[in-house]
């Protein structure tokens, strides 16, 4: 290992957390916890469920990424998950295009003439209320600011909400996606562009839970376009999401 990577980002992802993809049911029910914990519980945007597990039609044709410590007791960090087209019907829309339906711009793309199973939706993003308790980020699933990035004297990186991008990234590389659309704030564009990554908004504004923007990005090119200081990361995020391949396959497949 270089010094570069030994003192890099990715070394110091291993150092806090560590990322993977959640096949079997047990990891897939830790997902459903902290969805639950966080969007029913601490935020009302969904209602409690007595088995305090946050699911939904599209988690059946879903693959999920879940983030815990990378040291003992483990803890549970956040979760995320990369919803595909469904098997059996590609042609059902994904979350944001019924929520988008009126707003997006279909001279830019639509989905709809689109190969189905080479696209995918990023959503249901969460990160436990231990992990984003600076000030403002209690009402948010989670949040990026300027601050993330600290300064030039004392530089940070919001390792937990980009970890938690680059794994379900991981994922749809693994999956042979092209084409991933995501329902973000609008300021997201801004700080995806520190990172090297493009992301094209494709439609106006909605309102869910607070006010948001229907965007895409392109898989191959947000991996070629990283930057230097991120590629690290990167790595080992892939490295971690190939490893739970390695050991079985998904439970799911999107094709027919």
């Amino acid at each position: 290992m270089s010094l570069f990577d030994r003192f890099s980002l990715g070394e110091g992802f291993k150092r806090y957390f560590e990322i993977s993809a959640a096949f079997d049911s047990g990891r897939r029910d830790e997902v459903y916890g902290i969805r639950h914990e966080v969007y029913c519980e601490e935020l009302g945007f969904e209602p409690v469920r007595p088995d305090r597990r946050e699911t939904d039609e599209y988690d059946a044709h879903s693959l999920h990424c879940l983030m815990r410590t990378s040291t003992p007791p483990n803890a549970l960090v956040g979760c995320n998950r990369l919803v595909l087209a469904r098997p059996e019907d590609p042609d059902y829309p994904l979350p944001f295009e019924r929520t988008c339906a009126a707003t997006l711009d279909r001279s830019i793309i639509d989905p709809a003439k689109e190969d189905r199973h080479s696209m995918a939706e990023v959503s249901r993003l969460a990160v436990r209320a231990y992990y984003r308790r600076r000030k403002g980020e209690t009402r948010s699933p989670v949040t990026i600011s300027d601050e993330d990035y600290g300064s030039r004297d004392q530089p940070r990186f919001p390792y937990i909400p980009i970890g938690l991008y680059l794994g379900v990234i991981a994922l749809a590389k693994q999956e042979g996606i092209e084409t991933l659309f995501v329902l973000t704030e609008p300021r997201l564009a801004d700080h995806f562009a520190k990172l090297g990554v493009k992301i094209t908004q494709i439609g106006g504004p909605v309102q869910h839970r607070g006010t948001r923007v229907p965007s895409m990005m392109n898989v191959d090119s947000i991996i070629k376009g990283l930057r230097f200081f991120v590629k690290p990361i990167w790595r080992v995020v892939d490295e971690q999401i190939q490893a739970g391949y390695a050991a079985g396959a998904p439970p799911i497949s999107r094709r027919p």
